[in-house]
């Protein structure tokens, strides 16, 4: 079933452009619709539901449109941009990425998929032949990380090897978790001089200080391995999260029934589970929970780290998507495929509120950089440091 409703003739757009939100009423595209409402903006809100797509647009006043993703070409006539917070983004990337490309209209998401990344990856020349700036990652999957990895290479110009690490406070959101269960079948990924190579998830642990203590941490097949190569470069490419011991277990024991996972009985089950019983993190979580990030970059003989202390994931991800919306609905982007610290720099993580970068040399910290409401300090640091690390 389809629903557009036009609005009325003396409605003004938005100066920055018209913003269309597709999977507006999940738990996070909700977020963002409701902070760009904050912020004085007007998106068009879409889903494939059409009483909760509804639900969503007539509590906050906006405009509403309802149709499955493989009919996106025909309601984005109008649209300059679209947010896809519609995950699974294996199950909605492709279509909305073909529709953008049809209509004209600049494509950003939220995903952290890998092997979404590599498909919108080639789709490149095309969208560069249509003027079409497609964007995914535009969330905590994968802001901080790419920003930090070409924050790296920029530091380590000839770095040979990267790997970065996450530890998130805070539970996940039904979308996050049925798109990790939904990944579990298609095991881990590592990018090995220039390739992809497939290997176990968590098949390689090590030892890592985001900053207040030693964690150890897991290699999981994150976006970044897809992103950060094409970022910065850098041929080797490693990602772990940082997660309990018994967490750590059941992952390495998830390469072995994760072939059960692709039964599509499993996966209804699991979902439905999913959508009964997990509600994703309360404003209090939100507002005080932080995401901490740490990252390496080295070569034969020289190594850096640098890390980042962030808002709570799901609200860095509201400000980081509707930040590079505003940027891309200004012209800032390309046409073609980028990754967004390629689209924005290294320092776009920066215009964040409550973020902070610190530079380590030996363990020592030689600077230390916060967002630009936050006062601002790169300096070599003289008799003090932060806590040491052991980096294996």
């Amino acid at each position: 079933m389809t629903d557009a409703e036009t609005p009325p003739a003396d409605a003004e757009t938005p100066p920055e452009g018209r913003l269309l939100v597709y999977g507006a009423y999940g738990y996070t595209g909700r977020l963002v619709v409701e902070e760009a409402v904050e912020r004085g903006s007007e998106p068009i809100v879409a889903g494939r539901d059409v009483t909760k797509t509804r639900g969503v647009a007539t509590s906050l006043g906006l405009q509403a449109r309802t149709f499955p993703v493989e009919d996106a070409a025909a309601h984005l006539g109008d649209v300059d941009a679209v947010l896809n917070c519609a995950g699974p983004f294996a199950e909605t990337a492709d279509a909305m990425v073909d529709a953008c490309i049809e209509t004209g209209t600049d494509y950003l998401d939220i995903t952290g998929e890998l092997a979404v990344f590599e498909r919108i990856r080639r789709r490149d020349a095309d969208a560069v032949d249509a003027g079409v700036t497609l964007l995914p990652g535009v969330g905590f999957d994968v802001v901080p990380t790419d920003c930090l990895a070409a924050h790296l290479h920029r530091r380590l110009p000839g770095a040979t090897h990267l790997s970065l690490a996450l530890e998130a406070e805070g539970g996940v959101s039904p979308g996050t978790l049925k798109t990790a269960l939904s990944d579990l079948g298609a095991g881990g990924a590592v990018r090995r001089d220039g390739d992809l190579r497939h290997e176990p998830v968590g098949a390689r642990t090590r030892v890592v200080d985001f900053g207040d203590g030693l964690r150890r941490v897991v290699s999981i097949p994150w976006g970044d391995v897809s992103t950060a190569y094409h970022t910065t470069g850098i041929p080797n490419v490693e990602v772990y999260l940082s997660m309990p011991k018994n967490a750590r277990r059941a992952v390495k024991l998830s390469s072995y029934v994760g072939g059960a996972l692709d039964s599509d009985a499993v996966k209804r089950g699991l979902e439905w589970l999913v959508d009964r019983y997990v509600h994703g993190p309360d404003a209090e979580t939100r507002a005080s929970g932080e995401g901490r990030i740490w990252g390496e970059a080295r070569n034969n003989g020289d190594r850096v780290v640098s890390r980042l202390r962030t808002p709570e994931t799901y609200r860095l991800t509201v400000e980081t998507a509707l930040l590079t919306a505003r940027k891309v609905l200004g012209g800032e982007a390309s046409a073609g495929y980028g990754t967004p610290a390629g689209a924005f720099g290294p320092d776009l993580i920066l215009e964040v509120p409550g973020v902070e970068r610190v530079d380590l040399d030996g363990g020592e910290v030689v600077a230390r950089e916060s967002s630009a409401r936050d006062a601002t300090e790169t300096a070599a640091v003289n008799g003090s440091h932060d806590r040491g690390e052991n980096p294996r």
